[in-house]
């Protein structure tokens, strides 16, 4: 089920939600938490629930457990054994195709590819109940109800493609009965968010799609691509991508907002980073978060010198590359943001010492050609394909035609969705609330002109998804 869906805008939303209030309106908490972690399980399971249901159910009973252990007995080695086993769910449902693939092409023999099916949610629900456990034993967190814990893992908004959240930040919050009773504020400002987050990827990031599939569809298919389509295709999907994803993080907290609980932010417009540093710190902030905090620190961060600070980055980015799907491009994708993060920092360091600077505008053409180019192998199916791209990109490719030899409309969707992502306020500054940035320094409140103006934008967005229901593109991952 989709957020961008009419069966879940008119249908599965207001039910959930009804129902969710009216628990909580008799004082019936447990089974307000209940009912809603019951309308989540649906949510999650409408796809193939013979698969997913087990799969989940059996994940959070299996980490709860462990939790309950940890909370209690601080052992390293069983911290070991629930990660290893929540690593290994991950391994055998996410990479045995691959590593069989690899296996045959080092070894020459001809092991059958298992095909298993990739569970949605998998990467997103396992790294949470990974950085739950991490908390115990550092106890960060603590054990809960096994229905709350269950809430935690399962709660529709973030349960297919993030946030990735913490349990010290989320669990608590169930804990204040305001949360059961209807928060207008708070339903007009998720309500909002909701709006600008649909209106992202209907409209804007399901708009530019098209011409970012052309032109890697056609490398995919060995076709010729030239310098013009390479690069039209790449931006196309460096907006696509943000649009998308941004989008979907809003929705996300618009619709965790409507149940009175705040999800923390996902992005601050990283394409206005100046730097690929900085860019890590507002694309996909929870997820930088939890490969700093649970990867790249446990690995020994920079307390071991620069050389170990720049291993130790490499490897955080290749295997969060690996963590976004089981094929050797995102490694690669990976590679190219661990090197680029080394040398960035390289980079600091001697300026530090030397005095030497880059200008503004110079330091944001070089970080965002970074990003864009390292985009290719993220987006495209094969290596051969996302070489094509690359020569063509540099200069070395051949005369074609993959968008039909008429570029214009695709520039005229790369200025504007670019001057959007570039110089527009992001969503926390359109609808800044202390809630959702502790830093908001002004608080935005509900109006006429706001509810005609969100209003317009929710009605646009859900008209388009009439005839045309598109998935969100972090769902395969």
């Amino acid at each position: 089920m989709l957020f961008n869906s009419p069966q879940f805008i008119f249908g599965f939303l207001p039910v959930s939600l009804i129902g969710f209030f009216l628990l909580g309106q008799f004082g019936w908490y447990r089974l307000a938490i209940l009912w809603l972690g019951f309308v989540s399980l649906v949510f999650y399971g409408f796809d193939n629930p013979a698969l997913q249901l087990p799969l989940i159910l059996a994940s959070i009973t299996f980490n709860f457990t462990v939790g309950r252990y940890l909370a209690t007995a601080k052992s390293r080695n069983l911290l070991i054994a629930g990660v290893a086993g929540n690593l290994l769910l991950l391994g055998f449902f996410k990479y045995a195709g691959l590593l069989a693939s690899t296996f045959n092409a080092i070894t020459g023999l001809a092991v059958p590819d298992p095909h298993i099916p990739l569970p949605i949610g998998i990467s997103f629900y396992t790294f949470t109940q990974i950085a739950f456990l991490v908390d115990v034993y550092r106890r960060e967190a603590r054990e809960y109800e096994f229905a709350k814990y269950g809430l935690f893992v399962t709660f529709f908004p973030h349960l297919i493609a993030g946030p990735i959240l913490h349990h010290k930040e989320t669990v608590p919050q169930f804990d204040h009965p305001k949360v059961f009773r209807p928060q207008p504020d708070r339903i007009a400002l998720g309500t909002g968010w909701l709006a600008i987050g649909m209106f992202k990827k209907v409209m804007l990031a399901d708009s530019v799609a098209p011409f970012a599939d052309a032109v890697f569809g056609a490398a995919q298919k060995g076709a010729a691509i030239d310098f013009a389509d390479a690069w039209i295709g790449t931006l196309c999907y460096t907006l696509q991508i943000y649009f998308d994803f941004s989008g979907y993080s809003d929705m996300a907290i618009g619709l965790a907002l409507l149940f009175g609980i705040t999800f923390p932010l996902n992005f601050n417009s990283p394409y206005k980073a100046q730097s690929l540093i900085e860019f890590w710190r507002c694309w996909h902030m929870t997820l930088s978060r939890f490969l700093r905090d649970y990867l790249y620190v446990p690995l020994g961060g920079n307390r071991r010198g620069a050389l170990r600070r720049y291993i130790n980055l490499f490897i955080t980015m290749v295997l969060g590359g690996l963590w976004h799907g089981a094929s050797w491009n995102f490694a690669i994708w990976g590679a190219l943001h661990g090197a680029g993060l080394a040398l960035n920092h390289l980079w600091r360091g001697i300026a530090a010492r030397t005095g030497l600077g880059i200008p503004a505008g110079f330091g944001w053409l070089l970080t965002f050609g970074v990003v864009a180019f390292a985009w290719v192998p993220f987006r495209a199916d094969t290596l051969a394909a996302s070489t094509t791209i690359w020569q063509a990109m540099l200069g070395l490719g051949e005369p074609a035609a993959a968008l039909g030899g008429n570029p214009l409309l695709p520039v005229i969707w790369i200025v504007g969705l670019g001057a959007i992502a570039l110089f527009a306020p992001n969503t926390q500054q359109i609808m800044s609330h202390p809630w959702i940035d502790e830093r908001a320094r002004i608080s935005w409140t509900p109006r006429p002109v706001w509810a005609i103006a969100l209003g317009c934008l929710f009605g646009i967005a859900v008209a388009g998804t009439f005839g045309r229901e598109t998935v969100f593109l972090y769902f395969r991952f």
